[in-house]
């Protein structure tokens, strides 16, 4: 036994690295700027930065000057014609007018506009190298506001200059400006920690201890972004977040005492409430609250009871079935017990079509509580090596399919969309079924209209009947649709 479990720990790992090796998109930081006073500001606004405003120019009328050409020419995207004009306000007054980061967050534009054009490789490395210096002297002139450069930094370093830091270096970047800002922090940083953060615990780079502290940070972070959102633009970016980073932490389902039972109670007792006779759904449930390790005095457990004893008998053993029961194994959370056990069978059986039902039942423990996709498609393939056309190993798939769009984008948008082509392929063929073909046309339904719109596969040079390739965990081949 210790071996199979040693087993399923590098599956499950090796499943979870695939996961997270899908980059996160996100919408980029948005940093407010207010126009330019030629007075300062009202006293509310704080004290003026340290560093060298107008006031301290020698020729302040001259540098002011300077300051509103190059911002009208970054106004218009004439970024060439600034360029003279800013280093001349930021030479002589870096900090404007003591109020306002202008010649910092402009400059940093200025440097990667001129790494569009430049070949050179150690002038590219210096602009690079300029662009965190600047965030850096940002952070010296505007102290108030160091946590917002050190996340645009570490942004920068994560999408733009993944080569330029350590994926340790990024990660404790983000780290401190969530340990600063708290449920405050910005919408761009939490998608990219998020991976970040996978990544360490998988990886065993950081204690589970503090992996569950800053799951925990992350759940408060999104659920204060989402309630305190002013207006539509802010909401609609705190809705990508919210779309990416919850489903990517339930992938730490799958680890043993990672997530305590009040996290289940709390998930999981309103899909019980929403189906309180559905088996499959008292079988959840009742699995993930023992997986939480919820004491067995807990009175949703308690009223499970019974009916998970009604729904799933517990299996009489013989002498053809020695050793543990698999089915009791499997709603006593003993997960790697269970698959064990389950594969056994499957192996021993003279029966292809119970060695089916036994390896789908592994998927459907991959899928439902251990969270590892790709696991699962394996064996729901294995079930239709038996069972070829098998509606109900389809329908698996194509929900594994669904299931991903957060795994493989950004939660929305095309890249999380094109998902429900492969889904759908998979309950079309679930349709030729009769056991099936009604659940696979209801599903069909319910995802038709995510499919990528019309006006995305224009922009992208596509057309319907095009061949095109899912990535991500998926890797598999569709045709092109729309809704």
């Amino acid at each position: 036994m210790r071996i199979l479990s040693t087993a399923l720990s590098m599956a499950l790992v090796t499943s979870i690295l695939l996961l997270v090796g899908c980059t996160p998109k996100v919408t980029a930081p948005v940093v407010k700027q207010e126009t330019t006073q030629s007075t300062p500001p009202p006293t509310d606004q704080g004290e003026a930065s340290p560093c060298a405003k107008f006031s301290d120019a020698q020729n302040p009328e001259g540098v002011k000057t300077a300051h509103v050409l190059y911002r009208d020419f970054m106004k218009q995207n004439q970024i060439d014609e600034a360029i003279v004009y800013w280093e001349k306000a930021y030479r002589n007054a870096p900090a404007a007018d003591g109020y306002r980061d202008y010649h910092f967050l402009d400059g940093v534009k200025i440097q990667e506009h001129l790494m569009k054009s430049e070949t050179n490789a150690t002038k590219l490395k210096a602009l690079q190298n300029r662009v965190f210096e600047l965030y850096e002297e940002a952070a010296e002139c505007y102290p108030a506001k160091q946590s917002l450069y050190k996340g645009l930094k570490a942004f920068k370093l994560y999408y733009t200059y993944p080569d330029a830091a350590t994926q340790e270096e990024k990660y404790e970047l983000f780290k401190e400006v969530i340990d600063k800002d708290g449920e405050k922090t910005a919408d761009f940083i939490v998608n990219p920690f998020t991976a970040l953060l996978l990544e360490n615990i998988v990886a065993n780079k950081i204690s589970k201890e503090e992996g569950k502290k800053y799951a925990q940070k992350i759940f408060e972070i999104v659920a204060y972004g989402t309630k305190n959102c002013k207006n539509t633009k802010e909401c609609d970016r705190w809705a990508l977040v919210s779309g990416y980073a919850p489903a990517r932490l339930e992938e730490l389902e799958g680890i043993e005492n990672f997530y305590a039972c009040e996290y289940y109670k709390d998930k999981y007792t309103k899909e019980y409430e929403a189906n309180p006779t559905d088996c499959e759904t008292i079988s959840l449930v009742y699995s993930r609250l023992k997986w939480g390790k919820c004491p067995d005095t807990d009175a949703l457990l308690q009223k499970l009871k019974p009916e998970i004893d009604r729904c799933f008998p517990p299996e009489v053993v013989t002498t053809t079935t020695s050793g543990p029961s698999c089915n009791s194994l499997l709603r006593e959370a003993n997960y790697s017990e269970a698959i064990d056990c389950y594969e056994g069978r499957a192996q021993n059986s003279s029966d292809p079509q119970k060695s089916a039902e036994y390896y789908l039942t592994i998927a459907k423990i991959y899928y439902a509580h251990l969270k590892k996709y790709s696991s699962s498609r394996k064996y729901a393939r294995k079930a239709l090596e038996l069972k070829p056309g098998w509606g109900k190993a389809h329908v698996l798939i194509g929900k594994l399919y669904a299931s991903s769009g957060p795994l493989c984008g950004p939660g929305r948008g095309f890249d999380s969309q094109v998902v429900t082509w492969v889904a759908i392929d998979e309950w079309n063929k679930a349709k030729r079924d009769s056991e099936t073909a009604a659940e696979a046309t209801k599903l069909i339904g319910k995802y038709y209209q995510y499919m990528p719109s019309k006006e995305d596969i224009f922009q992208r040079s596509m057309k319907v009947g095009d061949s095109f390739t899912v990535k991500c965990w998926i890797n598999q081949s569709t045709k092109v649709r729309t809704p």
